[in-house]
């Protein structure tokens, strides 16, 4: 169900037809990731709609003293025909204020993010080709305290899929997709839990690791501790999983999504080194690792 344009929103849709057209002129970003912007710049009469393109596959959006609108175009340096399978999500600022965030398509919005809207930790994502991030600032009678922002991934809808499904992270790994996960993974550590937070409210648990071997890491997410040298570092998965603290040494694979460590497969480490053994002597494993 397509959500009716809230009031004040029809002259701005005009606005996006003519911008579209070509009958105002864009406002470009000069930051090929980051866009950061006030709507002060706006004469107070105007209901102006602003233009962004960004061409990474992450990063961020920043409205100060939102007015007017913003058409956020994001355009990856990747082949068009790519586009389909792509899928765009984006996780607001924790005190993000003043906008709604609307899905643009052929002029038709749909809300994706109500502003006012406060639920931690949230990430909302969609298909590349269900359209554009239109953001239309909220009548206020202050906004010297307003600040519209948030992060975005643009990633494979495999990978999209994974991390916002409770099917993917809390079952068990096969041995093909744990021998996949170590080739693939953005971190592949192993490692024991030290411990377990569980943030009902954002309903995700936090697994606190000690690691024993770091095989990869894309981000340091992983790092040297105390005078000791002993590396940790912190990975999240849903709270629906019920991880618990536990003895033995586990081989912890996943992804990163907005800077933070996301669970993948976790086989125990004994039963990883069968499975790297089994498909080292018949040739199959998919890549080299060195399971000792």
């Amino acid at each position: 169900m397509r959500s009716a344009p809230a009031a004040g929103l029809l002259p701005l849709l005009l606005g996006l037809r003519l911008l579209l057209g070509g009958g105002a002129a864009a406002q470009y970003s000069s930051d090929l990731c980051n866009w950061k912007g006030s709507g002060l710049t706006h004469e107070s009469h105007k209901k102006d709609v602003e233009q962004v393109y960004l061409r990474c596959s992450e990063g961020s959006i920043e409205w100060m003293y939102p007015t007017g609108a913003l058409i956020v175009n994001l355009r990856p340096n990747t082949s068009p025909a790519s586009y389909k399978h792509l899928t765009v999500c984006i996780k607001p600022f924790k005190d993000s204020a003043g906008a709604n965030i609307y899905l643009e398509k052929t002029g038709e919005l749909k809300l994706l993010v109500r502003d006012g809207d406060r639920s931690p930790s949230k990430v909302y994502c969609f298909g590349y080709d269900q359209g554009g991030l239109f953001i239309e600032a909220t009548p206020q009678q202050d906004i010297s305290r307003k600040i519209t922002g948030f992060q975005y991934e643009l990633m494979n809808k495999g990978i999209a899929s994974d991390l916002h499904t409770v099917s993917a992270p809390c079952r068990p790994c096969s041995d093909t997709e744990v021998l996949l996960a170590v080739c693939t993974s953005d971190f592949v550590i192993r490692g024991s839990i030290q411990d377990v937070t569980n943030k009902a409210e954002e309903q995700e648990s936090i697994i606190h690791v000690g690691v024993n071997k770091l095989y990869r890491q894309k981000s340091k997410v992983f790092q040297l501790t105390g005078e000791s040298g002993n590396w940790r570092g912190q990975i999240k998965t849903l709270l629906e999983c019920g991880v618990k603290p536990g003895d033995g040494d586990f081989l912890f694979t996943g992804r990163m999504h907005f800077g933070e460590a996301r669970l993948g497969c976790a086989p125990r480490f004994k039963d990883f080194q069968r499975m790297y053994k089994e498909a080292k002597d018949k040739g199959l494993n998919p890549c080299e690792i060195g399971p000792d």
